[in-house]
């Protein structure tokens, strides 16, 4: 559902990103994960058509992002890390805002929305300005619109920011839910726990380019790590964090 060939971003002499490879496929949950500065936001804005390569090409849905943008992102839902949302809208009018621009059927969307909100327990807040909602409300109704037009592909960027521990549940268990359907996800994100608990492969970024990718048992592997050891330490072997990770134990102890 989503393939990436020799994908490459350059900013005059630093390279943000290099000659990445990737294939997720129809329901698999894919983990991106690397330090600050690795280049994962820079490869989701153009997953997302937001800035432009300098070299390769993405497919969404078999489709060439360059050559046929629109029919890419009519099957995408984006979750960005700071998404943007009209505050003097409520929340029920942002997502028939949202469902305008996807062309959704009006009486489709009158269905889905009170459905929307209910599942991100929003029902109540609906009709209310979305200035009056909390950090993790917006976050859940960004969700909400993601998923309004019932896409085959969800690009996430730092899903949990914001999100209580009963939010960043009902996140996981979207996530796999979708995925059961066919959905393919691919989910950047710093929290560790969560892309171990939910992902099905895991490929990790560093200073632009591909260093592991596989399931946990392969990335332990690479990262010659104990057969049951946390995404957490084989991260950190595989990023050069043997030093951070003495800090962590001293931490502990």
């Amino acid at each position: 559902m989503i393939r990436t060939e020799g994908l490459t971003k350059h900013y005059g002499p630093f390279h943000a990103v290099e000659n990445l490879n990737l294939e997720i496929g129809a329901g698999e949950i894919f983990g991106f994960l690397g330090p600050n500065g690795a280049g994962k936001t820079t490869t989701i804005r153009m997953m997302m058509g937001l800035i432009k390569p300098t070299a390769g090409r993405i497919w969404i849905g078999g489709f060439d992002l360059e050559k046929d943008p629109e029919e890419a992102k009519a099957i995408t839902g984006f979750i960005p890390d700071r998404p943007f949302l009209y505050e003097k809208l409520t929340g029920e009018e942002f997502l028939r805002f949202i469902a305008g621009l996807y062309r959704i059927d009006p009486a489709d969307t009158e269905r889905r929305i009170p459905d929307l909100l209910d599942f991100f327990e929003l029902s109540d807040w609906g009709g209310e300005l979305i200035e009056g909602y909390s950090h993790g409300m917006k976050q859940r109704l960004t969700f909400a619109s993601a998923l309004l037009h019932k896409p085959k592909v969800i690009v996430v960027d730092e899903p949990m920011v914001g999100l209580d521990p009963k939010g960043a549940r009902l996140v996981k268990e979207t996530f796999k839910r979708l995925a059961s359907q066919g959905c393919a996800i691919f989910m950047s994100t710093h929290t560790l726990e969560i892309a171990e608990d939910v992902c099905d492969r895991i490929g990790i970024i560093q200073a632009g380019r591909i260093i592991a990718l596989g399931d946990m048992e392969e990335l332990r592997l690479q990262a010659k790590a104990e057969k049951d050891g946390h995404l957490e330490n084989v991260f950190l072997a595989l990023t050069g964090g043997e030093d951070m990770e003495q800090v962590i134990r001293i931490l502990r102890m």
